[in-house]
């Protein structure tokens, strides 16, 4: 790494947000276009940088700054230069001169020791002089806490976050307790403040270390999917995590429950543990589901029988007596799940209920979990959808920097009847937020296949209510006549049951490629993708065809999947721009996911047709193709569901990945035209019946299997679901029967 000291001359951009910044450095050899995250630096600065020359296309050599830190000047020259850079409101070049003329090199030390004596100098009064001080000791605090924090690997840009918070304290509110990092900072977790804390000689055994450890652990069980952990499997692990005996750990607890931190309560045999948010979000989704269906709803003059009838032979449709029963069920309930699998009517049921209930002049409010979802709702019906965040309007709270969802239960979703599809995909977090948007009196039908994957998010919540029996469900199980011609929906419901699939059925829509070895799956993929199913049948290898897989590690994981097609379908090229990130390159033309959710990220629509031209928010799942990166700005633009344009800062490009192949999991409410995906040995946790059906339902018009078949025996085989650690199910029928079946 080169180590380079110099004034920074010239500033030609920065980020005010993130402090991002190209400019000029002098030194005493030359001159050195520098980048990097350099928050609250000015030009005449001196600094100490330490990085890597890279070579920009276009601006040639550049110095890639990693580390710096700030250096008084020295020169009387230096400090003219430093005082009138800016950084102190109400000093310019004459005046920073006549100080220095003054005071000569000790000008410095004279502001930050004896500011009194700046009245010394004419043109400076006791307040004034005052102001100098304040600012000059504001701008030498932020550099102490860049310094103090840049020996434990936290960058410049953390660095700013964490003064933001703290003050002139920083430094001594760190060396108390650095645990308070992981939970006072976005950004910055248990493992990051645990090693600067053993730097700096904190105990293994200290209280903090333990009370934050135990936090951590918990919240790994929220990411693994649970709404709450066992608490003796809680203390176990958080025990063997911090290498301290479980006796520590229980006094933990029970002082994060003391200070409520956490909530503990029993459920049957075991005592469940929460954080805060996923308690009060279980609690009330849950009170809100029973009251949804207790509710009396108005009457509706409408002969339902005769009116499905006439919409019968309007459409030329038929509905199966399980259909029926979920229009009649619909109109008559205040909430309603109807499930099945694929090929058993579920939009077909929805369409006629969208036309009957606007025929009663009832507002019909359409939503789904993702912007594919919800894209693919509104091709379906014709109408309307927006995904559950839009619906309840993202935005800030007042007088308040935090994102919020403004429909609640003051302002409640405008509408009659609300319809959320594909709602295996909702977390209990969402449900929360949807259930307190809507007012009692609104019909809420809730649609999707149970038998898919959960949510990525915490919880089971369709799953879970389902299994309660408090809700009223209608399962779809009837597959209709022309859904019977897809192999995909025949042999996805044959996968469901545990019954192996018809394989390479004479032009149908569902193949398996028999390979053993991994090396040679991975060759014939990219074969498929590349030449042969484009040539054979036209489909476009980037947009129309996708690999999925189920994990993300390995010769057949999306991470080497993705390296070798962007390798395939997208080379580097002279004339297309690129972007490598640890490691990873992005090229214009790349197919690519958003991997967490981001609700402040701005949209412009291109869709003319479109509701809202401009928004936020971009979601976890969320696919796209990368329109053009501007080296110069430090931009990269990707355009999602062929009409949301979003430009991403080069800083945000860890929350994007290439997406030629992704997890099934990420999968989940999309549907691509062709799936093609290996069948090779993985954990037995991942090659699951329920992965494997999740996959293949994916598909719309072709499903393509490479590997082994005693692999895909297996997955048949395989119906063991991973537990998820979710109360919902128990806590709806805990709540009915305590206040609905009392003598």
């Amino acid at each position: 790494m080169l180590e380079v000291e110099g004034r920074l001359t010239e500033i030609i951009f920065k980020n005010e947000s993130n402090g991002y910044m190209v400019a000029i450095l002098e030194t005493h050899e030359e001159e050195i276009t520098a980048v990097g995250y350099l928050p609250a630096l000015r030009e005449g600065d001196h600094l100490l940088v330490k990085g890597n020359w890279i070579l920009h296309p276009v601006y040639g050599h550049q110095l890639e700054v990693l580390e710096y830190r700030p250096i008084l000047p020295s020169t009387e020259e230096g400090i003219i230069h430093y005082l009138s850079s800016g950084i102190i409101i109400g000093i310019g070049k004459k005046m920073a001169k006549r100080l220095v003329d003054h005071f000569g090199k000790e000008t410095l030390e004279i502001i930050e020791y004896h500011p009194h004596r700046l009245t010394e100098v004419s043109g400076i009064g006791t307040a004034k002089a005052a102001t100098i001080a304040e600012a000059f000791q504001e701008q030498r605090e932020l550099r102490e806490i860049i310094l103090f924090l840049s020996q434990y690997g936290i960058t410049p840009n953390y660095a700013v976050k964490i003064y933001k918070t703290y003050g002139e304290n920083t430094i001594a509110m760190i060396q108390e307790n650095p645990y308070r990092l992981a939970e006072d900072i976005v950004g910055i977790g248990f493992i990051t403040a645990d090693k600067i804390a053993n730097t700096m000689g904190i105990a293994v055994n200290s209280p903090y270390r333990i009370y934050a450890g135990t936090k951590y652990m918990l919240n790994t069980f929220h990411l693994e999917g649970h709404t709450y952990a066992p608490k003796d499997l809680l203390i176990q692990k958080a025990s063997a995590l911090l290498k301290v005996p479980e006796e520590m750990v229980q006094e933990a607890v029970q002082n994060l429950a003391l200070d409520q931190k956490i909530q503990m309560e029993r459920q049957g045999e075991e005592i469940a543990v929460y954080s805060m948010p996923y308690y009060y979000a279980e609690t009330n989704a849950c009170k809100k589901l029973i009251e949804l269906s207790r509710v009396k709803m108005d009457k509706l003059r409408i002969e339902i029988e005769a009116e499905i009838q006439h919409l019968q032979q309007e459409d030329g449709i038929f509905l199966a007596t399980k259909q029926k029963e979920a229009v009649k069920e619909a109109i008559e309930n205040g909430i309603l799940v109807i499930t099945g699998g694929p090929g058993t009517g579920k939009t077909t049921t929805i369409n006629t209920l969208i036309k009957i209930f606007e025929k009663l002049e009832k507002k019909v409010v359409l939503g789904a979990p993702t912007g594919r979802a919800s894209k693919r709702m509104k091709e379906a019906t014709g109408k309307e959808a927006k995904t559950i965040h839009r619906m309840l309007e993202l935005g800030f709270a007042e007088e308040e920097d935090t994102m919020m969802f403004l429909r609640n239960e003051e302002n409640p979703i405008e509408g009659d009847v609300i319809i959320i599809d594909e709602a295996s995909m909702v977390d209990i977090l969402l449900m929360h937020s949807l259930m307190k948007a809507i007012a009692l009196g609104t019909r809420v039908i809730i649609v999707g296949d149970v038998d898919q994957l959960p949510s990525v998010g915490a919880g089971n919540v369709l799953k879970d209510i389902i299994e309660s029996k408090i809700i009223k469900v209608v399962r779809l199980q009837e597959i209709f006549r022309q859904a019977e011609e897809s192999m995909i929906i025949v042999n996805a419901h044959k996968i469901n049951r545990g019954q192996y699939p018809l394989l390479n059925v004479k032009d149908k829509d569902f193949y398996f490629i028999a390979k053993k070895q991994k090396g040679n799956i991975v060759k014939t993929i990219l074969d498929l993708v590349k030449d042969r199913l484009p040539k054979h049948y036209q489909y476009h290898p980037v947009k129309d065809i996708q690999v999925l897989t189920p994990m993300k590690k390995g010769e057949v994981g999306t991470i080497n999947f993705n390296k070798e097609l962007q390798h395939a379908l997208n080379p580097p090229s002279q004339r297309k721009q690129e972007k490598e990130i640890k490691g990873k390159a992005f090229r214009v033309g790349d197919k690519v996911m958003q991997i967490k959710n981001n609700y402040t990220l701005k949209w412009e629509s291109l869709d003319p047709d479109a509701e809202e031209e401009k928004g936020e928010g971009i979601f976890n799942g969320d696919i796209g193709y990368i329109q053009s990166i501007d080296q110069e700005d430090q931009e990269l633009v990707v355009l999602f569901d062929d009409y949301r344009l979003v430009s991403y800062n080069f800083s945000q490009l860890e929350e994007l990945e290439l997406a030629y192949s992704v997890t099934i999991h990420k999968s989940q409410g999309s549907e691509f035209p062709v799936v093609v995906m290996p069948i090779a040995w993985g954990p037995p946790m991942l090659l699951t019946r329920n992965l494997l059906y999740t996959a293949i339902t994916r598909a719309k018009q072709l499903v393509v299997l490479v590997g082994a078949e005693n692999y895909l025996q297996m997955m048949v085989n395989n119906d063991k679901i991973i537990q998820r650690y979710s109360g919902l199910a128990y806590r709806l029928n805990k709540f009915y029967e305590f206040h609905f079946m009392k003598d």
